[in-house]
This record gives structure tokens, sequence and C-alpha cells, in this order.
């Protein structure tokens, strides 16, 4: 009897448990961004006049980053969603800007209001608009009800919408039907317009554009990249009397010799463009004003003669056009966060796994989870899990970092050229830490003979064995040696053909191998992921691309069931020139079952995100506190492809404020 009721009380409690009790994440997801963490974009503002005694004012509040401004006509009419007592503390005359921000871990829309009269950081009331949306489409928002409705069409993307002055229309750079053919510089979309009620009469009025903006319901500008290669600012002249909209003529503004885009107008001064240039007078993006009155298009300086070593981007006009918008970075003299090295990013799983973004690439975790490897300007560092105490480990040009399951201490990585032919000098190398002594010199040790091309080891779960890819026979293939003393004591192939497998990792429960390769398409750019035994029996795919998608660097989760990945599956999320560079603005992190089903998105940007890595440890946002010390906002690159002839053909460096 005793036993009976034992078991039922065992049986209870189990059902208590996994039915009551809610389940608590126990592992973490960490993945690279390229040069997000040094953005601090916030959103300024000038007055037209040059009358005006103060320049430039800050408008946000410098934490995280803020960007993607615009004023909107009404301010008042927004008052109704703040609570009434709030008002106490904004005096009339009230302005407002509705913004998009990254607080929180997660992109969002924001509305501040603020008092006209005095700085918006003294007197300022903040919410956060009820929106969660995942992919590349127009949607409109109920605000009182936070009620969303999608108004692009299923299987179509749409980018850069702008509603019409008298609000019947919406604009919309899109590539229709066509869809994203992975371009990542200027993208191949043509300009729709549809009724912003129900989103009907979707008509294509303007083949190849992008960033529409209406001075009326009658004139739309546009930027497209011309023929002569320079980007550049057009006038489409349409009909929208009836109930469908047509196109009348198009005319080009702004002439070859400097670069102009993402223009923006106020219905208060049609006659103003507001445009973002790149001149040979300066390797700065910055805003001007073109005057279209009478057809004699005069150019005005607006932020050269502010801050003229920073970037500027995505211009905007306040209502009664006497003031003009930007975002750009807030630089180190400002108050507000900090980078950093470790930034937590709200988890679209939080019962399962917790997500951060750290500032550096290839991140790899200590098989107990009290440290991280990673790879920064090259070389390899170790950090502490909650972000402290980083330091350089190897000063060599380093990619890839994978820890030893048994031996403590003990990180593989690739040393030589990324990005390199089948024949390049890159060889795999071990680098033990000394485990007394933080600032002892660690011990390296070459596992591979002769260069060509060895790289992205992964370490058996049993610590015998490394898997890595290697050229040697001329194309890049899969290989296993003694984790130890390198392929002179062992190594054997485990893939072959004429392709490229790449960017491998062991399980660990010891079963499987997953790779990212081009077998379907050698030599097209086009990679998926695959599984194989490590004695090279079972091959089978979980991922696929399409022709010219990458999906790269697989990990393996804790359970062995799983794995996360970077992938471009998602296609691209908004125009790559209102952006600083990335070189796969597509990116986007996602996990899979190995046996392919269950795909889900973690991320969701405009950023290049990738080299993602998967621990059992759980990291709690509050563990990491460490910011990166010493290192200065705003280094990062403008486009690379905005090359100026005779002058910026070299990578540009970031702005520094």
């Amino acid at each position: 009897m005793k036993t009976f009721l034992l078991l039922l009380y065992l049986g209870f409690f189990l059902f208590f448990f996994l039915f009551f009790v809610p389940t608590r994440a126990t592992s973490s997801i960490v993945f690279a961004t390229l040069g997000r963490s040094l953005y601090g974009f916030d959103i300024f503002a000038t007055y037209i006049s040059s009358s005006s005694s103060e320049p430039e004012l800050q408008l946000t509040d410098c934490v995280s980053i803020n960007y993607n401004g615009f004023f909107p006509s009404s301010p008042s009419t927004l008052l109704s969603l703040i609570d009434p007592s709030s008002y106490t503390v904004l005096t009339e005359p009230i302005d407002a800007l509705i913004y998009v921000t990254e607080r929180g871990g997660h992109s969002t829309i924001y509305v501040d209001f603020f008092s006209t009269s005095s700085s918006p950081s003294n007197r300022r009331e903040t919410i956060e608009l009820p929106i969660r949306l995942h992919w590349a489409a127009v949607y409109s928002t109920h605000l009182p009800t936070g009620v969303t409705t999608r108004l692009t069409p299923d299987g179509i993307a749409d980018f850069s919408p702008a509603v019409s002055t008298s609000g019947r229309w919406t604009a919309v750079a899109s590539s229709g039907e066509r869809g994203w053919t992975g371009e990542v510089q200027e993208l191949k979309t043509d300009i729709y317009i549809f009724k912003t009620s129900d989103a009907s009469a979707r008509t294509l009025v303007v083949r190849h554009g992008g960033w529409p903006c209406w001075a009326d319901d009658s004139t739309i500008y546009f930027h497209r990249q011309s023929s002569d290669g320079w980007w550049s600012v057009y006038r489409a002249a349409i009909t929208t009397q009836g109930d469908v909209p047509g196109l009348i003529s198009i005319d080009r503004i702004t002439p070859p010799g400097f670069h102009a885009f993402t223009p923006a107008v106020s219905a208060t001064a049609p006659e103003l463009i507001a445009v973002a240039t790149r001149r040979t007078s300066s390797q700065f993006r910055h805003i001007e004003l073109i005057d279209v009155r009478d057809g004699r298009n005069a150019y005005i300086e607006v932020t050269r003669v502010i801050s003229p070593n920073a970037h500027h981007f995505n211009p905007f006009f306040s209502p009664d056009a006497r003031r003009i918008g930007y975002h750009r970075c807030r630089g180190s003299q400002n108050n507000g966060n900090p980078p950093w090295l470790l930034e937590n990013i709200k988890s679209v799983s939080p019962d399962t796994f917790s997500l951060f973004r750290i500032d550096g690439t290839f991140p790899s975790f200590s098989p107990d989870g009290t440290r991280i490897a990673y790879v920064s300007s090259h070389s390899v560092y170790v950090v502490n899990s909650d972000g402290s105490n980083p330091r350089e480990v190897y000063s060599g040009n380093a990619f890839s970092t994978a820890w030893d399951w048994k031996r403590k201490g003990v990180i593989y990585t690739s040393h030589g050229p990324s990005f390199a032919e089948e024949s390049a000098g890159v060889d795999i190398i071990s680098i033990t830490l000394s485990e007394d002594d933080d600032k002892a010199e660690p011990f390296v040790k070459k596992l591979t003979l002769g260069g060509k091309n060895n790289a992205f080891p992964s370490p058996s779960p049993d610590g015998k064995w490394v898997v890595f890819r290697s050229g040697r026979s001329g194309f890049k293939n899969l290989y296993i040696m003694d984790s130890i003393e390198g392929e002179s004591a062992g190594i054997y192939q485990l893939t072959e053909g004429p392709w490229s497998d790449t960017m491998c990792n062991w399980s660990p429960d010891g079963e499987w191998i997953a790779f990212a390769s081009d077998r379907d398409n050698p030599e097209k750019g086009s990679f998926s992921i695959y599984l194989v035994h490590p004695n090279g029996t079972g091959l089978r795919k979980v991922v696929h691309s399409g022709d010219g998608g990458r999906t790269n660097h697989p990990w393996f989760g804790p359970d062995s069931n799983s794995l996360v990945f970077t992938s471009e599956y998602a296609g691209i999320s908004s125009e790559p020139i209102s952006n600083p560079h990335h070189y796969q603005p597509a990116g986007e992190i996602f996990t899979v079952n190995i046996d392919g089903t269950e795909i889900r998105r973690l991320t969701h940007d405009s950023y290049e995100d990738g080299t993602p890595t998967w621990t059992s440890f759980f990291l709690k946002p509050s563990d990491v506190v460490e910011s990166l010390q010493g290192v200065t906002f705003c280094n990062f690159d403008d486009c690379h492809w905005l090359s100026l002839p005779n002058q910026f053909n070299d990578v540009l460096n970031g702005t520094i404020c």
C-alpha cells in the first residue's frame, strides 16, 4: 500500500510539474552582427533657416540605437495614446517624433512627445506602439486598439512605404512577383501604389525605383541608380483621380557627378527636396536640400556645416517644413549606453534559450559555459560569459573558434586569409591557455601541414578528433585528423567531390557532422546545410537553399537534435543604401530540427547576422553587464559600393565623432 501511495504521489508531482510549473530556459545562442554594436544612432534635427541660434537638436535619448524618424502631421491627435496625468510634464505647443528603436532587445516603434519650447530631454513622454512584425511587408496599425493589418499581398516583399498627402494612397518599393534575387546593393524594385484603406487598386507605376515620397497626390520623388552609374533622384508625375493610378512622366532631378538618394519632401513646401548625398569633396554622406522652384535646382548644404565628419542617414521634414530631421551616430561626447560586448536580444522562445549579439565573430563557448572565444580584428579573444575580462589570446590572422571538449583551455582556430582559394596558406592551430595565469603566453601548435586552406575546425565530443575543411585535393572537402598531434598522427578524407564542403560542426552526441555545401550547384554561390556521420555514411540535406542563396555556419544545439544557422532564407529587410555597409544584409539567424522540420527565425533586422553558436548553459540577460571599455561609437563604414571616381575607391573609414 505504501508503494502504491508513493507511486501515486510521484505521478501527481510529475503531472503538476509538467503542466503547471513554467519551464526554465536551459541554453543560450550567441551570434555576430557586423558593426552593429558601434552604430550609436540617435535622431537629430536642425532648422532649415540659418538664423536659428541652435543649429542642431538631439531628439532621442542615447538609449540603444534610434533611427528612421518621422514627424507626424498632427501630434495632438496622438496624445490620446498616453495617460492624461503625463500631460503635466508637457507644455504647449507639443511636438511628436515617431521612430524605430532597438531598446529592449528588438526593433519596435516609439513615439516621443515633447514641448517645442524646450529641449526634448527636459520634457519628454514616451510610449511604445503595440506593433510586432517579422517580415518585409507593409502594415497599418489602428493605434488605439493595436490591431494590425497586412497591406502587402502574401508572397510579396514591400519596402520603404510612403503615404500620400491626402492619406488615400500608399507608395512602396517592391520586387513584386519576381521576388528578391540576391542583390545586396541596389534592389531590383519597382514602385507600386495602392489604396491605404484596404490595399486595393495595387498598380505598378514606375519601373526601376525605390524609396518613394509624395509631394502631393500626383507627384512622387524616388531614387534609382542611373545608367551612368550615379545614384540619382527622380520625379514621377502620376494620375490618381480614378480608381487605378497611372504614370504620366518621369524626370531626373539630380545630375551625374555625385550620388543622391533617400529623398524626402513636405506637402507644406513641395519645392524643397531633402536628400542624402555622397560627393567627391567628402568621404561622408550628408543631408542637402534641393530647391526645385522654376527648375533651377539650387543645392543647400545642411549637415556638412554642422558635423562634417559623420554619416547622416534618411532625412525627413517637420510638418511646417522649418526643420529637417535625420539620424547619425551620437558620438562618444554624448551620455547614454556605451557599446556592449554582449547585447541581449529578445528571444522568440524565452522558455528554451536566451539570445545575444556579440561584438566579434565566430563565438564559441567553453565546455563548462564560463568563457566565450571569439574573433575580433583577426585576433582570437576570450571573455567570461558575463562579458567581463576580455583578453587577446592569439594575434595572428585568425577566423573561426571551437573549444576542445576534454582538454581544458584548448581552442582551435584557422590561421590565414579568409574567403581564399583552395591553395591559400591557411592552417589549423590549437591554442592552449594557462589555467593558472591569465597573463601567461598561450601555447600555440600547428596541426595541419602545407597550407591548402585548412579551416573551420570542430573537435569530436570524445576529444580525439577534429573535423575541418581543406582544399588540398583542389576542392574544399571535409577531413578528420588527430586532435592533439594533428594530421601527422592520422588523417582521413570524409567527403569528396568537385564542390565546396565547409563550415563544419560536430554534434555533442558524436553522431553527426553538420556542414554547408554548394554541391547542388557548385561555384554558383548557393550553399545548403547537410549532415553526415563521422564514418562518411548517412549523408542527407537538412536545409535547402535556392539558386544563389546562402545557408551557412550550422552549429548543433545541446540536444544534438537541432541546429542554429545563418541564412538568406527570409530575403532582405530594407533597402541597403539606407544603412551602413553590410556584405550580406539579408543574413538572419534560424534554428531547425536535424530532420529539416520546424525552421524558426530568431532575428529580424537589416544587418548581417551570422556565425552563431549554441551552448547548454543559460545566460540570464542580467548576467551580461560589461560594456566595451575604451571603444568609441561610430566606427563603421558607409556602403563600400558607393565608390566615387578617382578619390575613394579604397574602403572608407567609418565616421569618427
